[in-house]
C-alpha cells in the first residue's frame, strides 16, 4: 500500500529527471555495522536505513535477481516514494544498489513490475541487448491534495545495463487515468505466449483491470475482474497473475494474487488469491470462498518474479502490516521482506496454493539433531542460535492438538497452536516482547483454517530471524508470518503434543551481511 499521510499535502519536483543514477556510496564497514542494530534481521532483506514497503519489479536477468521496492530515503516513515534496489545471485545474499527511480514532475514512483523485453518490442534496446523495462504508477501529490480523481497513472522506464540505471520514457504516461479512478495503480506486466502479447494487470479500487500491448507503450483495455468476488473490506492492490501446474493432476490453472488493505481476516492488510482460467483477455473463476496466501499479519503486497527459468514462481512479500507498520520499534530502518518462497498449486478436495521458502536458503548449512527433553507430553530444547535458525519436524496425520512455544529467559513467548476439532492453526504474540507501540499489534490472535496435502505425515518448518517468525505447516499448505520485538534473543523451544515428533532439527542460518 502507498500510505497517504494527512500532513503531507504538496510535493512536486519541477525538473523531470529522465536519467536515474543516484549514487549512495557508503563505506563497506559502515554498512556491515548498520546491520547489527537492535531487532535487525540477519538473513532477511532490509534496507540499510530508512523506510521500505512493497516489493516492486521482481525480475531475473543475466544471472541477477532484482529486488526493487518502495523506498523513502529521508525518513523511517512513509514519504515521497522512490524505487529502492537490491540485487542477488542466489536469493540469499543481497547487495544494496543505488536508488533506481526517483520522483519527477509527474509524481511519486509507486509500485509496479519489470520485464525483460527479449524481442525488443519496445524499441528501447537491441536484439543483442534487450532492455529491462519497468512499469510503475505515477502518483501526483498535488492532485491528491486537491482531491481530484485522476492523480494516478502508469509510466515506464528502461535499462540497458541490467538495472543499474534507468531512462524514463519521454511520452509518459503510457496508461492515463481516463476513467478518473481514485485508486488506479500497481501494474503487473508479463508476456503471454499464447496470444503473443504483453498483458498488464492494474487495480482500480475494487477490481483488477486487464490490458494488452504489442510494444509496452500502447495499451488496450480488455476486461476487469472481481467487483463482486473475493474480499472487499478495503482497497485492492498489487495484482499478479501466472499459471501453475497442479502436482496431483497435471492440469494447469491460473492464479491471481490481490492484496487488500484493510480487510484481511486477522486485521489490517493481507493477500488473497483466486484460482481460475485466463485466455489472454479475461480471468474467470468458479471459486466462491476467500483464500489467503498467508494468514499471519505480516505478509503483504507480495508478487512473483518474472523471467525465471523452468517456469518457477518465487514470491516475496513485505513483512509488515499497515495497522502498525510505521511505528514498529526500530530506529534507523523500518521494514523487512519475507523470505523468497516457492509457490505451488495442489488439489485435495479443493484447489489450494502452497508457499514455502526456497530450498537453497539452507543449502550446505549444518543441520543439528537436537537433544530433546521430554516432560509428560512436552518436548523441550534450548539452543543459543535458535533466534537465527530453521526448526523442522514431522507429525503423523490426522493431526492432533499441539502447542509450540518459542521463548527467552525473560519469559517473553510466542505461541503457535493447532486445534484438531476446529482444524485451525493460531499464532499468539501478545506476550512476545514489546507490544506497547500499537494497540493493534498484540491482538487479535491470528487464526488460520488448515489446508491439508495428501500423505500420512505433515512436515513443519519455523524460520526465526531476530524479530520475525515464518511458520509453514504441512509442506507450506499453511503459512503464518509475524513480527515480534523481544528484549533478548529467543533460545527456548517446546512442543506439547500426544504424538511424538520425528527428530527435531535445527539449522543455524548465518548473517547475510557479514563480510566473508
Amino acid at each position: 500500500m502507498k500510505y497517504l499521510s494527512s500532513i503531507l499535502l504538496v510535493f512536486l519536483i519541477m525538473t523531470a529527471c529522465k536519467k536515474e543514477n543516484t549514487t549512495n556510496a557508503t563505506p563497506k564497514d559502515t554498512v556491515v555495522e548498520a546491520y547489527y542494530e537492535n531487532f535487525r534481521p540477519q538473513y532477511h532483506f532490509s534496507p540499510e536505513a530508512h523506510w521500505m514497503n512493497d516489493p516492486n519489479g521482481l525480475v531475473y536477468n543475466v544471472g541477477t535477481y532484482h529486488l526493487f521496492y518502495q523506498f523513502y530515503p529521508d525518513s523511517t516513515v512513509w514519504g515521497p516514494m522512490h524505487w529502492g534496489h537490491a540485487t542477488s545471485k542466489d536469493l540469499k545474499k543481497w547487495t544494496n544498489e543505488p536508488v533506481a527511480l526517483k520522483p519527477d514532475s509527474l509524481g511519486y514512483i509507486f509500485s509496479g513490475s519489470a520485464v525483460v523485453d527479449h524481442n525488443n518490442t519496445s524499441g528501447f534496446g537491441t536484439s543483442q541487448n534487450p532492455p529491462l523495462v519497468a512499469m510503475f504508477t505515477y502518483h501526483d501529490p498535488v492532485g491528491a491534495a486537491q482531491k481530484t480523481t485522476n492523480y494516478q497513472y502508469q509510466g515506464i522506464a528502461y535499462s540497458l545495463d541490467n538495472g543499474q540505471t534507468f531512462t524514463k520514457y519521454a511520452n509518459n504516461p503510457v496508461v492515463p487515468n481516463s476513467d478518473n479512478l481514485v485508486d488506479f495503480r500497481d501494474p503487473k506486466v508479463f508476456w503471454h505466449e499464447a496470444s503473443q502479447k504483453w498483458v498488464l494487470l492494474l487495480v482500480g479500487g475494487d477490481r483488477a483491470m486487464i490490458y494488452n500491448s504489442d510494444n509496452l507503450k500502447e495499451w488496450t483495455y480488455l476486461s476487469d475482474f472481481g467487483q463482486n468476488t473475493g474480499a472487499h473490506g478495503g482497497v485492492w492492490e498489487c495484482p499478479d497473475l501466472f499459471p501453475l501446474t497442479i502436482e496431483e493432476t497435471g492440469e494447469t490453472k491460473w492464479v491471481l494474487l490481490i492484496s487488500i488493505n484493510p480487510g484481511a481476516p486477522n486485521g489490517g492488510s493481507g493477500t488473497q488469491y483466486f484460482i481460475g482460467e485466463f485466455d489472454g483477455k479475461t480471468f474467470t473463476t468458479s471459486q466462491t470462498e476467500e483464500k489467503w496466501i498467508d494468514l499471519g499479519r505480516d505478509n503483504y503486497a507480495g508478487i512473483t518474479y518474472n523471467n525465471l527459468p523452468d517456469e518457477q514462481r518465487i514470491f516475496i512479500g513485505w513483512m509488515s502490516n499497515w495497522d502498525y507498520g510505521q511505528v514498529t520499534p526500530t530506529e534507523k530502518w523500518r521494514s523487512t521482506m519475507t523470505l523468497p518462497r516457492k509457490l505451488e498449486l495442489h488439489k485435495n478436495e479443493a484447489y489450494f496454493l502452497t508457499n514455502k521458502p526456497i530450498e537453497t536458503l539452507t543449502e550446505n548449512l549444518q543441520t543439528e539433531n537436537l537433544q530433546i527433553q521430554k516432560k509428560n507430553e512436552i518436548y523441550v530444547f534450548s539452543h543459543p542460535e535458535l533466534n537465527q535458525s530453521k526448526i523442522a519436524f514431522d507429525l503423523p496425520k490426522p493431526l492432533n492438538d499441539f502447542n509450540i512455544k518459542l521463548s527467552n529467559t525473560d519469559g517473553e513467548q510466542l505461541l503457535i497452536s493447532y486445534d484438531s476439532e476446529k482444524q485451525e492453526y493460531s499464532l499468539d504474540r501478545s506476550k512476545s516482547g514489546d507490544t506497547t507501540f500499537s494497540d493493534s499489534f498484540a491482538l487479535p490472535v491470528m487464526k488460520a483454517p488448515a489446508n491439508f496435502k495428501k500423505g500420512e505425515s505433515a512436515d513443519f518448518s519455523i524460520y526465526i530471524d531476530t524479530s520475525s517468525v515464518e511458520f509453514f505447516g504441512d509442506g507450506g499448505a499453511n503459512a503464518l508470518t509475524a513480527q515480534f520485538f523481544p528484549s533478548k534473543p529467543y533460545t527456548e523451544f517446546s512442543i506439547e503434543t500426544k504424538d511424538k515428533p520425528t527428530t527435531i532439527t535445527l539449522t543455524p542460518i548465518p548473517s547475510i551481511w557479514k563480510e566473508n
